[in-house]
């Protein structure tokens, strides 16, 4: 505990803490004051995001990379799952759909391609295990085809049959769920050797005993699951004071601000040159949503929301998921990156956003 409080007091960043508590009580004094508790939402978040990022660091320290980068997606889709909940709750399955093909597009095009860029800047060429690239992408075009069949048939006789989406949707979860599960076994445990960093990078700080760091990613999920659904509650009307269209807000705002924690771990991987955890928390996060959050999504809004949800995304959200899978695969095939390659990851993330900002999609 003594380092984590060490920590506290050295990194300014890490003073926006008090911001925490300030937007929980403001959130129950003043409600209705969207734009203010937007604004303190947001930078209650880089703080908790890392501490997140730090703790995380010191668990890949002592378990690798491969599991590192998995326990970092899956605490920080940990997030993303409850707030999609909260969203399921009161009905909003468009926010729910946007948030997740949006997530799933920023984390692979975003968060890998900054980590490139931020990484490249550093070290001239920087190399990864493009095995477990490979799984991951694999994953994703598994999940993307998931997302197209839905689209496809819509518009046909067979779409005509009663709860036909639905009972479809209902199907492709769990064989998505299963995939998933099968995808951990694999890379975990029978052929974990595949799946090892590149080389093996000295750190350069001492990493926190590991109950320590368990115990700081417990807590810090805790606080941003909090501070997120304060985030979600206020961000439609905050957007609307802002100009933003609710597409581009489900899309692109809650996306990025709901993968806070994971881009401040990938990013210092990054420039760390552990190159193989930034890659992991990218794609193993994207993979993560894609075949897991959404199909869970969807089998819990029988029970969560008022009308079930189901994986028929508008035509324009699958298009782009597909995109950044296909660019993924693209990029990721030699393992190796520079600057420059995510560089162009990251325009086209931006044609992108602004397509979503300047023409939005019917939804």
């Amino acid at each position: 505990m003594n380092d984590l409080l060490l920590d506290i007091r050295r990194n300014p960043v890490l003073w926006l803490l008090a911001l925490v508590p300030i937007v929980l009580v403001a959130a129950k004094v003043s409600p209705a004051s969207h734009t203010l508790l937007f604004v303190l939402a947001v930078l209650a978040i880089v703080p908790l995001a890392t501490l997140l990022s730090h703790a995380t660091e010191s668990v890949a320290a002592k378990t690798g990379d491969t599991v590192g980068g998995l326990l970092n997606a899956t605490l920080g889709n940990l997030t993303e799952l409850i707030i999609a909940l909260s969203a399921l709750r009161l009905g909003q399955v468009t926010l729910v759909k946007a948030s997740v093909a949006g997530a799933i597009v920023a984390n692979t095009l975003f968060l890998l391609g900054a980590s490139f860029l931020l990484g490249g800047l550093k070290y001239h060429v920087q190399d990864y295990n493009r095995t477990n690239a490979r799984l991951q992408t694999s994953l994703l075009f598994l999940a993307t085809v998931a997302m197209i069949i839905p689209s496809v048939v819509a518009d046909t006789d067979f779409a005509m049959a009663p709860h036909f989406l639905q009972e479809l949707s209902v199907g492709l979860s769990v064989a998505l769920i299963i995939a998933y599960g099968l995808g951990l076994i694999f890379s975990l445990k029978t052929h974990r050797e595949l799946f090892g960093s590149i080389e093996e990078v000295a750190h350069e700080e001492t990493p926190w005993p590991l109950k320590v760091a368990l115990a700081t990613l417990a807590g810090v999920t805790v606080m941003v699951a909090l501070v997120s659904e304060i985030f979600v509650e206020s961000v439609q009307e905050a957007a609307a004071a802002f100009g933003m269209t609710p597409a581009f807000v489900g899309f692109i705002v809650v996306a990025l601000v709901g993968g806070a924690a994971e881009m401040a771990s990938a990013f210092s991987g990054a420039r760390k040159n552990r190159l193989d955890l930034s890659v992991g928390i990218a794609l193993g996060s994207a993979a993560q949503i894609a075949l897991f959050v959404a199909p869970v999504l969807v089998l819990l809004s029988y029970v969560v929301g008022p009308s079930p949800m189901d994986l028929l995304f508008w035509p324009g959200a699958v298009i782009m998921v597909l995109i950044a899978t296909m660019t993924a695969i693209i990029v990721t095939n030699g393992g190796h990156s520079t600057w420059f390659v995510g560089v162009l990851m990251l325009i086209v993330y931006l044609i992108l956003a602004m397509t979503l900002y300047l023409l939005p999609p019917q939804v």
